[in-house]
Parts: C-alpha cells; sequence; structure tokens
C-alpha cells in the first residue's frame, strides 16, 4: 500500500525572499516510488479558475524550497502557473530516514513524483507540466526528462552536473583512474569509521570562516549561503553540508547518458561568468548531437553573470523571468 509519512511541516513564512499577495500559498507533500514522503510549497494564482499548466522546482544542491527555488515557484505562480518547490528526499522537510544523503536514481524520481502529484491535482492540465531544476538540480532535472514522458518542458538554470563533478572534479582537474580510486578508497573508509561512531559525519557546508585567498566561485557561494541574502537554518549549503559519504554513489553512477533522446523542450540558462558555465554548454552539445529533437533545445547564456546571480537575480535581477515564461507557455 502507499501510504505518506505525516511529516511536521513549519506554517510560518520563513523564506528567504518576501511573500507575493498575487499567490495563494500552501504546503503538501506526495510520496516517491521509495515510499519517501516529500514535503513541497505549493503556489497558484489568486482568482485562476480552470485547470492551468504547472511546474515543479527544485534545487540548489544542498539547498532547501525555502531559498531560490521556492523564488521560481512563487514568481511562476504569479505569471498564471500553478507550482510546488520541493525538498529533495533526506533533506529539509521531507521524509527519509537517514538525513543528508543523495542518490542519482532517487534524487530523479523525486522529481517524477513531483510530476505524480501536479498530475492528479484538480487545478492542473496534467498534459502541460514542466519542471525547473537550479544548479545541482538542472542536471537531475535533464535526466527526469529523459526519463518521464509526461514533462513537456524542462529550464535547467546554472546547471550542475553532480556526478561528473564527483567523479572528476572541478572543472575535471582530476579526471583519472588513480584520483577516482583514492575517493573511493576514502569513502569506503569513512563508512566503516561512521559506523564505528554510529553517526554519519558531516561533510560541511560552505567554508566559514572564508579564507581570503578563496576561489572566486567559493566567494560567490558565501555570499549566497551564508548572508542574510539567502541562509537558511533548514538548508545543508548554510550549516553543516551534505555527510561524507552523502554522495559515494554519484562517482560511479553518471546521468544524462541519454540526454540527446530527450524528445520534449529543454532551456538551459547559465551566467556567463559561472565558474559551472561548462556543464549547460557541454549539456547542450550533448543533447543536440547526433540527435532528431535539437530543434526544440535551446542555451541562454546571461551576459556578465556569475553562478549565483541566477538563484535569486542578484543586484541586478538577472534571472529570465519573461524569456522562461513564454518558454512553458509554448510547449
Amino acid at each position: 500500500m502507499i501510504q505518506k509519512e505525516n511529516l511536521i511541516l513549519t506554517e510560518e513564512w520563513d523564506k528567504t525572499f518576501e511573500k507575493s499577495a498575487r499567490v495563494n500559498h500552501s504546503k503538501v507533500t506526495f510520496v516517491n516510488r521509495y515510499g519517501i514522503t516529500l514535503a513541497a510549497d505549493m503556489y497558484a494564482p489568486k482568482d485562476a479558475s480552470g485547470k492551468l499548466p504547472a511546474i515543479a522546482v527544485s534545487g540548489p544542491f544542498g539547498a532547501v524550497k525555502e531559498q531560490c527555488s521556492g523564488l521560481y515557484a512563487q514568481t511562476m505562480a504569479e505569471r498564471g502557473f500553478v507550482t510546488v518547490a520541493f525538498d529533495p528526499s533526506f533533506t529539509g522537510e521531507s521524509g527519509g530516514n537517514v538525513r543528508y544523503m543523495a542518490s542519482p536514481d532517487i534524487n530523479t524520481e523525486d522529481f517524477m513524483a513531483a510530476v505524480d502529484f501536479l498530475s492528479l491535482c484538480d487545478n492542473v492540465d496534467p498534459d502541460r507540466i514542466g519542471i525547473i531544476g537550479i544548479c545541482g538540480w538542472g542536471g537531475m532535472a535533464l535526466n527526469a526528462a529523459a526519463l518521464d514522458t509526461r514533462i513537456k518542458g524542462t529550464v535547467a538554470v546554472t546547471m550542475y552536473d553532480m556526478t561528473r563533478v564527483n567523479a572528476k572534479g572541478y572543472f575535471d582537474s582530476e579526471d583519472s583512474e588513480e584520483a577516482r580510486f583514492e575517493k573511493k578508497k576514502a569513502m569506503c573508509a569513512q563508512r566503516l569509521a561512521d559506523l564505528k561512531q554510529g553517526e554519519y559525519k558531516p561533510g560541511g557546508g560552505v567554508v566559514d570562516p572564508l579564507p581570503e585567498d578563496a576561489p572566486f566561485f567559493v566567494k560567490d557561494y558565501y555570499d549566497y549561503y551564508k548572508t542574510k541574502r539567502g541562509y537558511h537554518k533548514r538548508s545543508l549549503n548554510s550549516n553543516a553540508g551534505w555527510n561524507v559519504i552523502g554522495c559515494e554513489s554519484f562517482i560511479n553512477q553518471p546521468i544524462l547518458r541519454y540526454s540527446n533522446e530527450i524528445r520534449s523542450a529543454v532551456l538551459l540558462i547559465h551566467g556567463e561568468k559561472a565558474h559551472s558555465c561548462y556543464f549547460s554548454k557541454d549539456a547542450y552539445a550533448d543533447m543536440t548531437g547526433d540527435s532528431k529533437y535539437a530543434a526544440n533545445k535551446e542555451l541562454m547564456i546571461i551576459p556578465g553573470a556569475v553562478h549565483t546571480d541566477l538563484y535569486d537575480g542578484g543586484e541586478k535581477k538577472v534571472i529570465p523571468f519573461d524569456k522562461i515564461e513564454s518558454f512553458f507557455n509554448r510547449v
């Protein structure tokens, strides 16, 4: 029998963005096929009638729905969509008996479970459902689109392929069999250390205090996750981070293998100055190369924008919501 866990959800408005007077907000839950109950914020345009297009939103990797995924969801609801921003399995207010673990399979399923939920909502047109994935969840969104034929359109924003970065390091700087072996060896040792200790060791969120010689992308993350701009008490990145072994399987389970078989529309959005821009450029090339479905794929580069500018817009408010709206209205 499919049963939902009775989650304890915060009812107060505890987001990193202002509440909109133009939408209705509620807390909802739904279950994925692994029996994990997910918590989500649902947004719907006020005074709307009939069945509306819908969007499921999640990300970044290590963030919670009270941060930028909620901002995207609320903004798209202001523009006429029913939306949910959900916490992935094992994080935030969502279920999962062990905390702060990640899985390419389960996290792809989280998106598909959100599509399940929206498909059965009375105010949603089940033939007009899309998804938005931010940062590491951009890669998960593409992976879900490659598997779920119900998804009509996917927007991946400031995307990471978390399997690639875990297996090859930042900028593919650790792409060797020897480097991967050492990572796996360290993970296996940590597994035993955790069992002996009786708890999983956290890997640490965004570094704090920030070293003076930190790379720019680390400073960029700090500016969002560790300041009032984006800090949230339930965010892994704002606090103790994923478990050390939390992303172990990512090393050997690459996603996006069949991304060039995605038939539905895809829009990739990335900042020109983002350290992570190579993920979107390569994903776009993989999706469109040797593919019969390249015509409805698009890569949009935002001039001058860095990685976290597409979390909340940054100082220049660069998130192209008009473009995202028109994209979903077309599919």
